[in-house]
């Protein structure tokens, strides 16, 4: 079992990263907002540590693991055994004192761990029963994911705690509910609880497993040989217990005749943020950010302000970070705040220079857009089409220093020349590794400030 000492409060920071200046009438504004959090002190006042944690224990939590019982999961049997170890192995990194059960998911949903419509408290009693439990798991049935995550809710929502997490394994597609049965239960869950989701193997819809995580502010990936599923499974364990703060908001104030053209968190993954928006009072809206721990995280913001003349300068936006307090009323602020600007000058040379950051992310979120947009052609047949699309990701994957996606990439195509973006189809590809690359089109690289 893992060992936890006692967390602190975190601390969180602002950084706007841009290039202020626009030509005369010029209207866009660019800006990278890196967010971070690091542990000790205090936040700054606003928000006081007794209803973020349990006293010696760091935050209440509760964690809801849903693993894939249908059919398929016994081909191989080794399959089955791997994801019962895995899980086993999740639970043993619980924390005391953190709330959790264990479900079973088919074409309907089954409490596995305690039972009874209710959550267990980690001891080293309530681990080993939940392990011994994990025995009774055996494969058959269909999948219906959505009723997986409206059990996982309603145990979740059954515990006084600040931090609510889902880890969802599954091995097939979605087959025994509708798609619009599956986005009437994340829409229900947002915002309710995080979730991390994986698919293992190769027979699942990468789609569904990266709109899972997309909706509930998780994390999506392949595990493509069940047997490092337990690696996974606790590393996914881990960060979950780390983190601190739930249901942080990106807070966007604007001014009158300033537009948010978009907000989309850029690293460590693309997300796009902008249609998430809640009105937060005259010109402001929060943007969901989810939980955090001990991390930092970049989000790239585009304003459209009114035009203006040589010399003027303005305000275009104040970024901050808020928090829902306990039993309800106002979000309390978390005391970190970042200005992004606007100067109009006649200077060609400062109006015409991309900031780096910007530019940075701004090619990392076509590299992930190109990726899936080659994939989905290669899919459909259209060769010349996906073949243009993935050189264009080789060139942006090297111009931007993502070895990872680059390496990934390569296992996909024929690499004539990256600088160019030229490349050639494999005539045979690895189902896998077509799925993985699909899976982590979307992680990024950091921009080096």
């Amino acid at each position: 079992m893992a060992i936890f000492s006692k967390p602190t409060v975190p601390r969180f920071a602002v950084d706007v990263y841009q290039n202020e200046y626009l030509p005369e009438g010029g209207r866009e504004v660019n800006a990278v907002v890196t967010v971070s959090a690091t542990g000790g002190g205090t936040i700054g006042g606003a928000v006081g540590a007794p209803h973020l944690y349990s006293p010696g224990r760091g935050p209440a939590a509760a964690v809801a693991l849903m693993v894939d019982c249908s059919g398929s999961m016994d081909y191989p049997p080794t399959k089955m055994r791997n994801a019962r170890e895995a899980t086993a192995a999740a639970v043993d990194t619980l924390r005391d004192g953190v709330h959790f059960a264990v479900i079973g998911g088919t074409h309907v949903a089954k409490e596995v761990y305690p039972g009874g419509g209710r959550l267990a408290v980690a001891s080293e009693a309530t681990r080993a029963a939940a392990t011994y439990a994990l025995r009774r798991l055996s494969a058959g049935g269909g999948t219906a994911i959505g009723t997986w995550l409206r059990l996982a809710d309603r145990l979740l929502s059954s515990a006084d705690v600040t931090i609510r997490h889902g880890i969802l394994l599954t091995d097939g597609r979605n087959e025994h509910e509708t798609p619009e049965a599956l986005r009437s239960a994340l829409d229900g869950c947002a915002g309710r609880f995080t979730c991390d989701a994986r698919g293992v193997g190769t027979d699942w819809e990468v789609k569904e497993v990266t709109q899972i995580a997309s909706a509930l502010l998780g994390t999506a990936d392949i595990v493509a040989d069940p047997a490092g599923l337990a690696a996974d499974f606790t590393a996914m364990m881990e960060t979950a217990m780390g983190k601190e703060v739930a249901d942080v908001a990106l807070r966007l104030w604007t001014p009158v005749g300033t537009t948010v053209r978009f907000v989309k968190q850029v690293a460590p993954s693309v997300e796009d943020l902008t249609d998430r928006r809640s009105e937060a009072g005259s010109r402001t809206g929060d943007y969901p950010t989810g939980s955090w721990g001990d991390e930092s995280r970049d989000y790239h913001v585009c304003l459209e302000v009114p035009p203006a003349g040589i010399g003027q300068e303005m305000l275009a936006a104040r970024v901050s970070l808020v928090v829902p307090p306990p039993g309800g009323g106002s979000a309390e602020n978390l005391g970190a705040q970042g200005l992004v600007r606007a100067v109009w000058t006649d200077d060609v040379a400062a109006s015409t220079r991309i900031n780096p950051q910007v530019a940075h992310y701004t090619g990392q979120a076509e590299l992930a857009h190109v990726i899936q947009e080659g994939l989905d052609l290669r899919k459909a047949g259209d060769l010349d089409g996906a073949t243009a699309k993935l050189g264009r990701a080789v060139q942006l994957a090297g111009v931007s220093g993502n070895a990872d996606t680059a390496k990934l990439l390569a296992k996909v195509v024929d690499v004539v020349d990256a600088a160019a973006g030229t490349v050639r189809l494999k005539a045979k590809v690895e189902e896998a590794d077509e799925m993985t690359l699909e899976t982590r089109s979307t992680k990024t690289v950091r921009v080096k400030k």
